[in-house]
């Protein structure tokens, strides 16, 4: 096992042994506990009460964070001509369409977030194996595939996400950035878990959440209450 650092040991002499910290106590001991040279990201894991190998028990959805992701999130737009002009006003960072469709055959996936058009999604069928393991694939679900290519590339700059269950029933999502105040930290974490909440199956029995701990980047984790208001 290696090492503790005399930071990290600074850092995990901060957190109670067994106390689960509310929203506001858990972001604002974040912040003490983040010791990094760059402005780490904040994370939730919120473990679900779901099977997510069925599919009516399936939780994915968007958020737009409040105070944003503390991230210049890179955007690419794939777009007929007639739509260029809107989606560079709007601020994606590449815009175009087959010379770009070109460059992801050929290996290029230097973007966060692929916005495109109903009319396009038929050249992109085939660089699914390119662009599905890396979560880049638009899908009508999280507003990546409309014609108010306008809206959709401003919402993803100014914070919205998408997010879903993995196999093992956890939800992974940043929700900003150690730099950010602790009100900011809190009050992303709580949109998301607002969010998680109302997409709630109505398959799912039990508990539906069963843990969530709040960390960053090489930071210990937090134990979260999961009672959401």
């Amino acid at each position: 096992m290696a090492r503790l650092t005399k930071k990290q040991k600074e850092a995990v002499a901060k957190i109670e042994k067994g106390r689960v910290y509310s929203i506001d106590e858990a972001s604002a001991l974040i912040k003490e506990i983040t010791n990094t040279k760059f402005d780490a990201s904040v994370d939730l894991a919120i473990r679900l009460g779901v099977d997510p190998r069925k599919a009516n028990q399936m939780v994915r959805g968007v958020v737009t964070l409040p105070h944003g992701t503390g991230k210049d999130v890179k955007v690419l737009a794939l777009v007929t001509p007639d739509k260029e002009a809107e989606a560079k006003e709007a601020g994606a960072d590449y815009v175009g369409l087959d010379e770009y469709l070109d460059k992801i055959k050929g290996g290029w996936t230097n973007v966060d977030v692929i916005v495109t058009m109903p009319s396009v999604m038929g050249k992109l069928g085939p660089l699914g194996r390119v662009l599905g393991p890396r979560g880049l694939m638009p899908n009508p679900k999280t507003g990546t595939v409309t014609m108010d290519i306008g809206k959709a590339v401003s919402d993803v700059k100014s914070g919205k996400i998408d997010f879903k269950v993995d196999k093992t029933g956890i939800v992974h999502a940043s929700i900003g950035k150690a730099s950010f105040s602790a009100d900011k930290i809190a009050g992303n974490a709580n949109e998301l878990l607002q969010t998680i909440m109302k997409l709630k199956p109505t398959a799912a029995k039990g508990v539906y959440v069963k843990s969530i701990y709040m960390s960053s980047t090489m930071s210990p984790s937090l134990a979260v209450e999961t009672k959401i208001g």
